[in-house]
C-alpha cells in the first residue's frame, strides 16, 4: 500500500483501493499476479477449440456451453480474479499455441471470454475481438486506432471494463506491453501537484475517432477520475483528447487544465510507476480498465506474414462489475453492476450483435439494458 493510504478526499476508501495501489518494483518483487497453466489444463483447452471449431461460423455463433475448458478454467478463474478485484492486472502463461492456427488461437481467446463476461465491439465495423497487427494505419489522425499500427502508443484505458489480450506471435523487437496503476498514479497527483489534481476531475472531451454509432455525437465529455461507492475509475487517452480539440464547438481545454493533463501524462510513464512486459506467444494479459492504463512500444516486424506480430484484443463486461460514476454514461450506456455496457458500438451493431448480447448474458447472469 503507498500513498493511497493517506488519501480521503473526493470520497476514496483506501482499504478499498489498496489493492490496486502499486508500483513496478511491487510487481517485480511479488509475482503473485502470473499464472500458468499446467500440461493437462493446455490439453484441455486446446481439445475444446478443436471439438467446436468451425471454419464457417463466425464468433458470434458460439456459445459458451461448447467450451468446457476442463483443467484450464481454475487458473483462468483466477488470472480474473486478480484482474478484477486484485492488483487489476494479471498474466496467464501457457495458452496452448503449437499445433493450433490462427483462427483457432483466436477462437480460443473468444472462448475464454465466454465464460467471463460479455464481449464488446470495439469500433467502427462493430467487431467483437481485434487482431492486434500492424496493417500500416496512423495512429495520430482523426481516424487512427492503435491495435492496426506499429506504432507507441500513449497512455490510455480501453472503453470496457475488462480488457484480454492473447499472444500469437512476438515482433523482432520492440511491442513491449506497459501498464501503471490508476490509483497510484492519482495519489501521487495529490501529493506531487495538489493544486492541479481537481482538474483531473473535471470533464474535458474524448474523440470519437469517427466510430460514433448514428444517435452518437463525433467527442464525449469524461474526466480523467471520478469516484463512486468508495472506489476510483479512471479513463485516459490523450490521442483522443487532442483529437476532440480538433472538432467544432468542443470546448477549448483551459491552460491550468491542460497543465494537470500534461503532469498526469508525465507521471504515469515514470520508471518507478510504469510496470513493463514482453508478452510472449501463448500469454494472455487480463487489465481493468478502471484501475490502469496500458501503453506499448513501437516495435519492428517480420517480413514473412506468417511470422508478424500478432494477438487478439477482447473487451468485456463482466457479472461481478462495479457501479460506474454516473460520468460514465455517455461511454458505457449505463452504470448498473451486472448489465453489459462499455465498448465502441460503431455503425454495424444489428440485431445479430443485439441476439448474441442477449444470449450470452442470459448464459452468465447478466442483464441487457434497453
Amino acid at each position: 500500500m503507498h500513498a493511497m493510504s493517506q488519501m480521503t478526499d473526493y470520497g476514496i476508501d483506501p482499504q478499498a483501493t489498496a489493492p490496486a495501489d502499486w508500483t513496478a518494483q511491487d510487481l517485480e518483487h511479488d509475482r503473485g499476479w502470473v499464472f500458468r497453466l499446467d500440461d493437462t489444463a493446455r490439453r484441455d483447452l486446446a481439445a475444446a477449440v478443436r471439438r467446436a471449431y468451425d471454419p464457417m461460423r463466425t464468433l458470434l455463433d458460439y456459445r459458451r456451453d461448447e467450451f468446457d475448458l476442463g483443467a484450464a478454467a481454475r487458473p483462468i478463474a483466477a488470472a480474473v480474479a486478480e484482474a478484477r478485484r486484485g492488483r487489476g492486472l494479471s498474466l496467464l502463461k501457457g495458452l496452448p499455441r503449437e499445433g493450433l492456427d490462427e483462427k483457432q488461437f483466436e477462437v480460443m481467446t473468444w472462448a475464454i471470454g465466454l465464460h467471463v463476461g460479455v464481449g464488446r465491439p470495439q469500433g467502427k465495423a462493430s467487431h467483437y475481438l481485434s487482431a492486434v497487427r500492424d496493417v500500416g494505419t496512423n495512429y495520430r489522425t482523426s481516424t487512427g486506432r492503435g491495435y492496426s499500427s506499429n506504432a507507441e502508443l500513449d497512455f490510455h484505458t480501453d472503453s470496457t471494463d475488462f480488457v484480454g489480450l492473447s499472444c500469437y506471435n512476438q515482433a523482432v523487437s520492440g511491442g513491449m506491453s506497459i501498464v501503471s496503476s490508476s490509483v497510484t498514479a492519482h495519489a501521487r497527483m495529490a501529493s506531487e501537484h495538489p493544486d492541479l489534481v481537481d482538474f483531473l476531475h473535471q470533464p474535458i472531451h474524448f474523440s470519437r475517432q469517427g466510430e460514433q454509432a448514428a444517435d452518437e455525437e463525433p467527442s464525449y465529455p469524461h474526466p480523467v477520475f471520478d469516484v463512486e461507492g468508495g472506489l476510483l475509475f479512471s479513463k485516459w487517452n490523450r490521442n483522443r483528447v487532442n483529437g476532440a480539440q480538433t472538432i467544432e464547438g468542443v470546448p477549448r481545454i483551459a491552460p491550468r487544465h491542460l497543465e494537470a493533463l500534461e503532469k498526469f501524462d508525465a507521471l504515469v510513464r515514470r520508471h518507478d510507476l510504469a510496470f513493463t512486459m514482453f508478452l510472449e506467444p501463448g500469454d494472455l494479459q487480463l487489465i481493468n480498465s478502471h484501475v490502469t492504463l496500458h501503453s506499448r512500444t513501437d516495435f519492428t516486424d517480420h517480413e514473412a506474414p506468417e511470422k508478424k506480430r500478432l494477438l487478439f484484443r477482447l473487451w468485456l463486461s463482466t457479472p461481478d462489475g462495479d457501479r460506474l460514476p454516473a460520468s460514465w454514461l455517455p461511454v458505457f450506456k449505463t452504470t448498473e453492476p451486472g448489465t453489459v455496457r462499455g465498448g465502441i458500438l460503431g455503425q454495424q451493431h444489428d440485431e445479430r450483435c443485439r441476439a448474441f448480447e442477449r444470449r450470452q448474458a442470459e448464459a452468465i447472469g447478466m442483464r441487457v439494458v434497453a
